[in-house]
């Protein structure tokens, strides 16, 4: 059964930033796409570029792509646990201090590009067994209520969102 976008009544309002740049409505086609497109986009980055910064105390590409995977995990751990009833709030996380954490400056982009596949193919299989039900649960997180399928797209559009900050600040 297919997971539709969430109304905007589903998620605080900041968050329409990303669930806006997903051009598909069915959830495990967003997954799918936007996952397909994002691989197949770094795997086109210059290797010289892996480690650029466009700006002092900006990310690498590599940590960009570390970033996006915490956020998969971080994002999927709050669908699971909202769509199991868990009524009980989750924190924010800080990306600011994930990122230095990361190693990412130590990893191949080929590792952190595995990785993220292997973290995707894990979120579409987490999402597949989702009722509609489940995924019209809400939770608290960061002080946030939202449904579980409003952190599907998010994860969807998250990853549009940081393709096109690459293509226009690194690139």
């Amino acid at each position: 059964m297919p997971i539709s976008k969430p109304g905007q009544n589903e998620y605080a309002p900041y968050y329409h930033t990303y669930i806006g740049k997903v051009s598909q409505d069915n959830l495990l086609e967003a997954l799918n796409a936007t996952g397909h497109n994002f691989i197949e986009f770094l795997k086109s980055i210059p290797a010289e570029k892996h480690d650029y910064r466009y700006a002092e105390g900006k990310w690498t590409i590599k940590e960009v792509v570390s970033h996006v995977i915490d956020c998969e995990r971080v994002f999927t751990y709050r669908a699971l646990t909202f769509a199991r009833g868990d009524k009980n709030a989750l924190p924010g996380f800080e990306e600011n201090d994930y990122v230095p954490q990361s190693n990412a400056a130590n990893r191949t982009m080929q590792a952190l590009i595995n990785e993220y596949e292997q973290q995707r193919k894990s979120t579409i299989l987490f999402f597949e067994g989702i009722t509609e039900e489940m995924s019209l649960r809400k939770g608290r997180a960061n002080n946030n209520e939202i449904s579980v399928r409003a952190l599907g797209f998010i994860l969807s559009g998250h990853e549009i969102h940081h393709q096109g900050v690459i293509k226009e600040r690194y690139l």
